[in-house]
Order: structure tokens, then C-alpha cells, then sequence
């Protein structure tokens, strides 16, 4: 019954303010060649696909930013629902050069919300919102790190509010039925996360931690796979393939819808690779134990629970020491009312715990 229920609100959500575009498929080989042949396109990717999972550290490796800087604003918050009484927020945002440059220019400057706390600057995290969070997401659990006494900066993907093309409603370019676009896409994710990680450690902050939601799970998946300056992660909502949760996932279906008949999904898995975090098990095998906290959702139609569950027990096979975390709701369910307090409970308490 409980599933039954689920599921109906799961779809309910997906449905709201349903703004999905079908756009056509592209391989887009000159997303990740300057060189683009008449080369047959599945050979080249199939080849790019093995030489960068072979190379990861430098497919996410983050250049040395020089323009970092952080500027402040002030917005009017209502103190009251009659807005007798006006407040003056102080907004600080962070902002630099993106170390990947794509076509769109206005995605090539990297944006962060900076909410340090008051007097300790010792340990921070870095928050990375969910695909197609709007602005102002994640503020309230950026609040309650504060709380907690932990720093956050909250980064705003590729392709979402300031760094969002004119001709886009939504964060359709993050992952497209574009091949090498969404390479190119989650290829910049991760080298602005590692960017705003180290503006971190130079203000200072001697622990770094990192929360993601969904896409940013895997974002901070990678990063957590190729910074050793990260010292603890939750990764909110798991899965191994970006490709099975494009096809099999209740969010992506449009997605899939533009890929049509020109890519098999075992084609897909194999082209994407460098963007699935089941690549870099063997690779996280090898590093050194850090906290990390894998949460999923037990009636997900986005991140569907037996792609979760390859996850953790691949984690399992190879003796990677975690916590995990089940809940019994679905992937937008967890963002109502009491799953977002549990969810946002095992966040909190876990980094405070490993980074304070």
C-alpha cells in the first residue's frame, strides 16, 4: 500500500509544471575533440570512453583559479506574513572562471552562495543541489549547517539560473540526449566543485565536506573519487549509471524519448562511463577510508532502488567502508514533509560528526 502510495505522488510531482522538451538527438563529438573526423562516432566515443576512465585525473582535473571573488548583496525578507516589518538579508556570492568553457557563454562563469559561519571557520561543506534546482534551493539546509557551526557554499551547476543560455527554460543541456554535451556538462560539474573546494581550503577551512542531491550526488561522487582534500561526503540518492537512470528513470523521460532509436541503452552505458561512479570503484578501493554516507530512497521512479542497491553492494564487494542510509519514500517525496526532516537529519548529523 505504502508503495502504491508512493508511486502515485512520485508521478504527481513529475508532472508538475511540466516543462520537458523532446530535442533531437546529436552525438556532439566536438564537445570532446577540438579535431572532430568523419570518424564512425561509435568508435570514437567507445575509444574516448576507455582512455578517460583510464585517465580520470585528468578528465576532472580542476586548473588553478586566479579570479575568484566574492561580492556581497542584500535582499528584503518579510519577517511577517503582512510584511509590516521588512529585513535586510545579506547574500554573499562567489564567483569565477569555469576551468572547462563551453559554447554558452553565460555558463562559463562559475556561481556559488557563500553563508559562513559567524565565529567558527574550521570545517565547511559544499552543497550541490539537484537537476533543475531553482535559485534559493538548499538555503534552508545551508541555515541549518550554520547551525550546527558549519560553513557552506552552495554551487550552482552548469547551465542553471545566472549560467543559463537565453534559449533554455530548462537545464536541458546537463544531460541531453547529446552525447558528448553531457559528457562535457558533468565533466565541468565536477571541475567546479573541485574549484570551490579549494577556494574553501584557502579561506582557511581545514576540513571540507560535500553534500549532493540526485545529479549532484554524482557530481560529488566524482570530486570525492579525485580530491583527497574532500574529507567527507553524503550522497544523497545513488546510482552506478547516468544511462540507466536516463532510461529507466521517471524524471529523464524525455531524455530518452530524443535518443530514439539511434543508441542502445548497453551503447549508451559504455559511451558514458566516465560520467558513471561504478567506473572509479576500483579507484575509491584504493584511496584512503574517509566518511561517507550513501542515502537512497526505497520507492524512487527517478533513481530507481535496484540501481541503488548495485551501488551499495558493490561498495560491500570491494570493502569499502560506508554508511547507508534507506528511506521510505521516492526520489521527490523526500523533499516533503517528515522524509525531508529525516533526510536532512542524516546529512546534518553525519557531517557535523566527521568534520567539527
Amino acid at each position: 500500500m505504502l508503495k502504491r502510495y508512493m508511486h502515485k505522488r512520485e508521478r504527481y510531482f513529475a508532472t508538475l509544471n511540466d516543462n520537458r522538451i523532446v530535442r533531437p538527438f546529436e552525438w556532439g563529438t566536438e564537445f570532446i575533440t577540438d579535431h572532430p573526423n568523419d570518424d564512425d562516432p561509435r568508435k570514437l566515443f567507445a575509444e574516448y570512453s576507455k582512455k578517460t576512465v583510464a585517465n580520470s585525473d585528468e578528465f576532472f582535473y580542476s586548473p588553478k583559479i586566479s579570479d575568484f571573488e566574492l561580492s556581497s548583496e542584500f535582499r528584503l525578507q518579510s519577517a511577517e506574513p503582512l510584511e509590516k516589518n521588512l529585513l535586510k538579508q545579506e547574500l554573499k556570492t562567489l564567483t569565477w572562471t569555469s576551468g572547462v568553457q563551453t559554447p554558452s557563454v553565460e555558463n562559463n562563469t562559475a556561481y556559488a552562495k557563500y553563508f559562513p559561519h559567524e565565529t567558527n571557520r574550521k570545517s565547511a561543506v559544499l552543497v550541490l543541489p539537484h537537476w533543475n534546482a531553482k535559485a534559493g534551493t538548499y538555503f534552508d539546509l545551508c541555515k541549518f549547517f550554520n547551525k550546527v557551526g558549519l560553513s557552506t557554499l552552495r554551487l550552482t551547476l552548469p547551465y542553471h539560473e545566472e549560467r543559463m543560455p537565453p534559449e533554455l527554460e530548462r537545464a536541458d543541456y546537463l544531460v541531453a540526449p547529446n552525447v558528448g554535451r553531457t559528457l562535457q556538462s558533468l565533466r565541468q560539474s565536477v571541475v567546479d566543485t573541485r574549484s570551490a573546494v579549494a577556494w574553501l581550503k584557502q579561506q582557511g577551512y581545514e576540513k571540507v565536506g560535500v553534500v549532493g542531491t540526485s545529479i549532484g550526488s554524482c557530481v560529488g561522487f566524482f570530486a570525492f573519487t579525485h580530491d583527497m582534500t574532500i574529507d567527507a561526503a553524503v550522497f544523497n540518492h545513488v546510482s552506478g549509471y547516468v544511462a540507466d537512470v536516463v532510461w529507466q528513470g521517471l524524471s529523464t523521460y524525455h531524455v530518452k524519448q530524443g535518443f530514439g532509436e539511434n543508441v542502445e541503452l548497453d551503447e549508451l552505458r559504455e559511451y558514458w562511463m566516465p560520467i558513471s561512479p561504478m567506473a572509479y570503484m576500483d579507484k575509491l578501493a584504493s584511496m584512503p577510508d574517509r566518511p561517507q554516507r550513501y542515502i537512497y530512497t526505497l520507492y524512487d521512479l527517478s533513481f530507481p532502488v535496484d540501481l541503488s542497491r548495485d551501488v551499495i553492494g558493490e561498495l560491500k564487494r570491494r570493502n569499502i567502508k560506508h554508511s547507508e542510509a534507506a528511506i521510505p519514500c521516492g526520489h521527490y517525496t523526500l523533499g516533503e514533509k517528515p522524509w525531508v526532516y529525516l533526510d536532512g537529519y542524516k546529512i546534518i548529523s553525519y557531517l557535523r560528526k566527521h568534520l567539527k
